[in-house]
C-alpha cells in the first residue's frame, strides 16, 4: 500500500452504504496529492472492485463462492487475453488542477465524462506553470513532439524569469479588461479570457471506466509521453494500484510492461534464430516457465503456442 502520510486530507463525509466498499479506494478518498507547481489531484468517488470485475465476467455470482487465487486467475486470463468488457464494469472519478496546455492533451481520451471550470462565469486564478529548470529542454532533433537535451542551468533561470514576466504582463492585461476594480474595460469574463496563455491552470472533475483509465495510464506513463501530464498519470497510478491491485498486477504483466511483436518483427526473430538452429521442447519450456515463476498451467500452454507460431518447438 503507498504511504500517503505526507499528502493532506479533505475531510469528506462518510455514509453507510450496502454497496461493495474497495478498501484500497477508501484510503485515497479525499487525499490531496500535489502535482507540477499549482496542481493537483484527488479521488471524489468510485465504485467497484477487482472482484466487481470478477462478478462481471462470470455473470452469476455468489459471495463467497470464489477463491482469492481464483480471482486472481481469471483477472489475469482476461487481461492476457484483451477481454476488456469486465473491466469497464468499476469507475473512478478525480477532482484535478492542471495548466491549461495539460488539459488540452488529457481531453484527447474522449471516453471519459468531465465537467471543468469555465472562464466564463468564473474569474481565473493568478496562476502559471513554470517548469523546474532540470525540465526546460531544447527541442528534440528526432521527434518533433519531444524534448532534448535541459538547458545550461544559467539559461533555464533567465527562461524561468522571462516566463514570469510574461505571466504578470498577460494577468495585468486580463485584469484591465475585467475591470473588477472599477478601472478597467469592464469585458465580458469570455471575452477577456482570451489573453490568457495555455499555462493558465483549469480544474475539472473526470470520471471514465476502469478500463479506459488504464489505456490512459499506459499511454501517458510512458516515457515517450510529455513531462508534465506524465506527473498527473503517475500519481494518478498510484490510487489505481491501490484500489485494484489484481487488476494493477495484471495490466502490469501484460499491457504496461509487455511488449508487442509485429509481423514483420516476428518473421525477422524467426529467421535470426533458426540460422542459429534455435528449438526448444514443450517439455523444456515449461520447466524454465516454472522456474521463473510462471506457474499457471494455461498461460504456461499459452506460451508455449506463441513458440510454436515462432518456428521453435521440435
Amino acid at each position: 500500500m503507498t504511504d500517503r502520510s505526507h499528502f493532506c486530507r479533505l475531510d469528506l463525509s462518510r455514509n453507510e452504504t450496502l454497496r461493495p466498499v474497495n478498501i484500497g479506494a477508501e484510503e485515497w478518498m479525499g487525499v490531496v496529492v500535489p502535482v507540477l507547481d499549482h496542481g493537483f489531484l484527488y479521488l471524489v468517488d468510485y465504485s467497484g472492485t477487482d472482484e466487481s470485475i470478477e462478478q462481471a465476467a462470470r455473470v452469476s455470482y455468489g459471495e463467497g463462492t470464489r477463491k482469492a487465487s481464483e480471482t486472481r486467475g481469471l483477472l489475469r486470463y482476461l487481461m492476457r487475453n484483451e477481454h476488456t468488457s469486465p473491466f469497464e464494469m468499476p469507475e473512478i472519478k478525480f477532482h484535478a488542477k492542471m495548466p491549461i496546455f495539460v488539459a488540452r492533451q488529457w481531453v484527447r481520451h474522449r471516453t471519459a465524462s468531465l465537467n471543468e471550470y469555465s472562464a466564463r462565469y468564473s474569474i481565473v486564478k493568478d496562476e502559471f506553470y513554470i517548469p523546474e529548470p532540470d525540465v526546460i529542454s531544447v527541442q528534440s532533433v528526432n521527434n518533433k513532439q519531444d524534448r532534448g537535451n535541459a538547458v545550461n542551468p544559467d539559461v533555464a533561470e533567465e527562461i524561468k524569469v522571462k516566463l514570469s514576466d510574461f505571466y504578470k504582463d498577460a494577468n495585468n492585461l486580463y485584469q484591465e479588461l475585467l475591470g473588477e476594480n472599477g478601472a478597467g474595460f469592464g469585458l465580458a469574463r469570455e471575452l477577456a479570457r482570451t489573453v490568457l496563455p495555455v499555462a493558465s491552470y483549469t480544474e475539472w472533475y473526470w470520471k471514465t471506466n476502469l478500463h479506459n483509465m488504464l489505456h490512459f495510464l499506459k499511454l501517458r506513463m510512458d516515457p515517450h509521453a510529455q513531462y508534465e501530464i506524465r506527473e498527473y498519470a503517475n500519481n494518478m497510478a498510484m490510487v489505481i494500484k491501490d484500489a485494484f491491485p489484481l487488476t494493477w498486477e495484471a495490466f502490469d504483466d501484460y499491457q504496461l510492461n509487455a511488449t508487442k511483436v509485429t509481423r514483420p518483427e516476428r518473421e525477422i526473430l524467426i529467421d535470426m534464430l533458426n540460422k542459429r538452429g534455435v528449438v526448444f521442447s514443450s517439455e523444456e519450456i515449461r520447466q524454465i516457465a516454472n522456474e521463473k515463476g510462471l506457474k499457471n498451467k494455461r498461460e504456461t500452454e499459452e506460451f508455449i503456442d506463441k513458440i510454436k507460431k515462432f518456428g521453435l518447438l521440435e
